[in-house]
């Protein structure tokens, strides 16, 4: 199902909604490690908007990009050209992430269980995969150190599985404290931003459990859409419409004017 919202010069894509919402989590000030794709379109958005005192980080060592397009990589030059100073990859993870300096790690995923562990390396068996996907990249030290995580990707069986076919990235483990119990100094994953809602995790369990509904969303289609039996929030939110500036912002910064 395609959501839309009425905007005065075109409604609001699916996707769109998504990104809007992920930006609204990124509060200004924050230190943010920013993943390439719709987290890192999410976490410019929120620059433009409401963060003009972000300080966005990549993983190829740029430290404060402005970038004013999506880049195409963790190599676009955008990224060094606009950045405050580009540093080398070592320091980005030692100096920055390691050391307790990000508060927020901002990731896709191909594959999300439901305690927000996370795959990025094969579908299907790691010898004999059926996709071989990009990797794991920086994501395992991001969501092991951040002071917090937050995961974008769209909401459908294929994604949001009972089991991943490989962990990648430590998101609460096995639930309970078993994320503490890994020595991980970060809180983990805090919200997962998809195209039919918004995640949080149970505080005691670390499971994830719907708390909001995008706009002309269901529940049922949240359910239809989880590989596990999905939670649902007692008091379930309904999440705000992208207002016309937004939606503005966001078509300007990707280009869809």
């Amino acid at each position: 199902m395609t959501a839309t919202i009425e905007h005065k010069d075109a409604p609001a894509t699916t996707d769109e909604i998504m990104t809007v919402v992920a930006a609204r989590e990124l509060p200004d000030g924050v230190v943010c490690f920013v993943g390439i794709g719709m987290p890192s379109t999410a976490a410019n958005l929120a620059r433009h908007l409401h963060a003009p005192n972000a300080v966005l980080i990549y993983e190829s060592g740029t430290i404060g990009a402005k970038p004013t397009r999506p880049p195409l990589s963790i190599g676009d030059g955008e990224l060094a050209d606009t950045a405050d100073c580009v540093v080398s990859v070592p320091e980005i993870f030692a100096y920055w992430l390691q050391a307790g300096r990000v508060d927020v790690g901002f990731l896709g995923a191909a594959q999300l269980d439901r305690f927000g562990n996370i795959n990025t390396t094969v579908v299907g068996d790691y010898e004999h995969p059926k996709v071989r996907l990009p990797g794991a990249g920086g994501a395992p030290e991001i969501a092991a150190s951040a002071k917090q995580t937050f995961i974008m990707l769209r909401q459908n069986t294929r994604a949001f599985v009972e089991q991943l076919d490989f962990r990648t990235s430590v998101g609460h483990a096995e639930g309970g404290a078993s994320r503490t119990g890994l020595g991980m100094r970060g809180a983990g994953p805090t919200v997962v931003i998809t195209d039919i809602g918004v995640m949080r995790p149970d505080q005691d369990s670390g499971e994830f459990v719907l708390t909001q509904l995008h706009p002309g969303r269901t529940v049922e289609e949240a359910v239809a859409a989880t590989g596990w039996p999905l939670r649902i929030a007692e008091a379930l939110g309904q999440t705000a419409p992208p207002t016309h500036d937004e939606l503005t912002a966001l078509r300007a910064l990707t280009g869809a004017e």
